[in-house]
């Protein structure tokens, strides 16, 4: 069966598997579902996905498997997007843990409270300490970037689409990239990737 994807296409952890599809060019039914409107805390949702979040991907057996990372993972096998030594498997996956710890839970949070939810008026104060946090994990990306020219692997990886989704639109949480030059070399590189797409605050 071919691959279904119940994803939000306003949603970086969303749009990650969207990219990999593309690029990779797999055949796939993208089912677009508002998590703002309740569609993931139905029980038909929560029967493939108990967490009650998207993404979530059928896979061709029938079987579910949510978690954006862990999608990518499964897709990029035997890809050029997985590298075949096992010490860059294991970057790749460095920078796929410092993306879902230190990067999304700042710039995608705040991005959500500024330009997806519009909560500023009540999560002032989390927005405000996602700030230096935010902008600390972008200068851990800018240093690696100074002297590598992807993240993990020699080449583009998982763990650049991982990065990348949240990484393009930061300005829509109020991170400026305009003093991070590597960064925005590397958005460059991905952004030539064959089937790429950016990010739209309109699905």
């Amino acid at each position: 069966m071919q691959i279904k994807v119940w994803g939000m296409s306003l949603s970086g952890n969303c749009h990650k598997v969207r990219l990999i599809l593309d690029y990779l060019k797999i055949p796939h039914e993208w089912i677009e579902t508002d998590l703002r409107r309740g569609a993931t805390k139905t029980p038909e949702f929560k029967q493939m996905n108990p967490n009650a979040h998207v993404p979530v991907a059928q896979l061709e057996d029938g079987s579910f498997l949510p978690e954006s990372n862990a999608i990518l993972y499964y897709l990029a096998q035997g890809s050029a997007f997985w590298p075949a030594d096992k010490l860059s498997q294991a970057r790749v996956l460095q920078w796929m843990f410092f993306e879902q710890y230190d990067h999304e839970p700042r710039i995608a949070v705040n991005r959500s409270i500024q330009s997806i939810a519009n909560t500023m008026a009540e999560r002032r104060a989390e927005y405000e300490a996602n700030v230096p946090k935010g902008y600390r994990a972008l200068g851990v990306m800018e240093s690696h970037l100074s002297e590598n020219r992807w993240f993990g692997a020699a080449q583009a990886s998982i763990a650049d689409v991982a990065l990348y989704a949240y990484t393009h639109v930061a300005d829509e949480g109020g991170f400026s990239l305009a003093d991070y030059p590597h960064i925005r070399r590397w958005l460059g590189e991905m952004e030539k990737i064959p089937g790429h797409s950016r990010m739209r605050l309109t699905a």
